[in-house]
């Protein structure tokens, strides 16, 4: 019998798809989890044979989660997804299993077929690494920016929207997230969350700042060439811009 984990961040879908593999007879649900984040370390420690997996997810999308697994001993791996039959045809060309919510039976047991073919033998294992490059390729619609952030508290960890970001800053060699209600602490610095955010949306305007454009109000003139944004936030934040970041700030808000 193949064992399997599945990850999907909507809670009904999770339970209605590990009730229908139970009910195939044929899997054993060896965990599930509506935290891709946390997902990583579970599906490790549950040696599960197959990851059925849903592909837009806050925190870490589909393939994300798959690049934090890494390679070596990866289960192989079912996306759930909701995109348009043209996108699919993607997922056909390059040999991998899917299921297009809401998940039917038919469907279910096509897949399960697909995987003991593979695992007796019959039908070669994909190269997850080759074919996630070529599925991002494929699937440009897929944003591979995070909707939210991790901010880990002691033993707790709490997840931050990344839409309700003012702005990120570094004080005292810590990292933060500003909202309107509080500041989060993060793990990651200034240049990687550069590296890993909606260049769209948040924009570095100094070494140890970086703004969400949506939230700025207004833009002063400062001391030494300098200028000055106020956010559109409760505290009425007030940001320095350093002047090598200016020009692309005043291009940003069509200034």
């Amino acid at each position: 019998m193949l064992t399997a984990f599945v990850v999907d961040d909507e809670p009904l879908a999770v339970a209605r798809l590990a009730r229908m593999l139970s009910e195939t007879g044929r899997v054993a649900v060896a965990g599930t989890s509506t935290d891709p984040v946390e997902a990583v370390a579970a599906i490790r420690q549950s040696g599960c044979d197959v990851l059925f997996l849903d592909i837009e997810m806050p925190g870490y999308n589909g393939f994300q989660l798959l690049e934090a697994l890494g390679a070596q001993d990866q289960p192989l791996v079912v996306f759930t997804t909701a995109f348009s039959q043209y996108a699919l045809q993607a997922f056909e060309v390059n040999s991998i299993a899917y299921l297009l919510k809401p998940v039917e039976a038919a469907a279910l047991d096509r897949a399960i077929d697909k995987i003991e073919r593979i695992r007796g033998g019959l039908s070669p294992r994909p190269r997850m690494e080759e074919l996630l490059e070529r599925l991002q390729a494929a699937l440009p619609a897929v944003s591979t920016y995070p909707d939210r952030l991790p901010s880990r508290l002691g033993e707790k960890i709490e997840f931050v929207e990344v839409a309700r970001v003012t702005h990120f800053f570094a004080s005292e060699k810590l990292t933060f997230a500003a909202t309107p209600q509080r500041n989060f602490v993060l793990d990651s610095t200034i240049a990687e969350l550069e590296a890993r955010l909606d260049p769209r949306k948040f924009l570095r305007i100094h070494r140890s700042t970086i703004v969400n454009v949506d939230y700025v109000q207004e833009l002063h003139s400062w001391f030494g060439g300098k200028m000055m944004v106020r956010l559109k936030d409760p505290r009425k934040s007030e940001l320095t811009v350093a002047r090598d970041r200016l020009k692309a700030l005043k291009e940003r808000l069509g200034v």
